[in-house]
């Protein structure tokens, strides 16, 4: 690819404590996620999912993620996007799948994400650089393949979680900012 691009955008997901979305503002992603899906290690029960939105609103774009629409819905109102495996009629619908989105026009995001939310990377279909709209690569992304994927797929951004965590839900501001400059200087020291 060659010509000006405007910066990744980056989102940072998984939050679960205030502090890492101060990391995530103080170090500059675009975007971060609260899990609201029961069935995550880094589950946010609705109360703490609408606080830490709370502390996040007016700095930073805010995804509420889970597996279905239903799951959002004590959140939904206090969130800027919702980010789910399944359509649903909403105007913040982020949509998280392995396949090829029926309307992406339909969609505020197109999340290619095969591994549905376990972090594990695996060969990226060519059809995802084809698809129009804002696409967003995630599953398995880190700080030493991200380049490569920005590069050759030319995504809107992409999203991180596992990799930039001591443990689960437990994010090390120094992982966070080690993808950020990976993912925003691509082509620099990316084999």
């Amino acid at each position: 690819m060659s010509g000006q691009r405007q910066p990744t955008f980056v989102k940072v997901c998984g939050l679960t404590q205030e502090q890492h979305i101060d990391w995530a503002v103080e170090l500059g992603y675009d975007a971060v996620g609260i899990v609201v899906t029961p069935k995550s290690k880094r589950y946010c029960p609705p109360e703490r999912a609408v606080a830490l939105a709370g502390h996040a609103r007016g700095r930073v774009t805010v995804f509420a993620v889970a597996l279905t629409h239903a799951e959002t819905a004590a959140v939904a109102g206090h969130v800027d996007i919702v980010q789910i495996y399944e359509t649903a009629d909403i105007p913040n619908l982020a949509l998280a799948s392995g396949t090829p989105p029926e309307k992406p026009e339909a969609l505020r995001y197109f999340f290619y994400d095969a591994s549905a939310g376990s972090g594990v990377f695996a060969d990226i279909p060519d059809w995802v650089g084809e698809v129009p709209g804002k696409v967003v690569i995630a599953g398995g992304l880190d700080e030493h393949n991200v380049a490569d994927v920005i590069e050759r797929f030319g995504p809107y951004g992409v999203d991180v979680s596992s990799s930039v965590e001591t443990a689960p839900g437990v994010k090390s501001r120094e992982r966070m900012a080690a993808f950020l400059a990976a993912a925003r200087a691509p082509g620099r020291d990316s084999r």
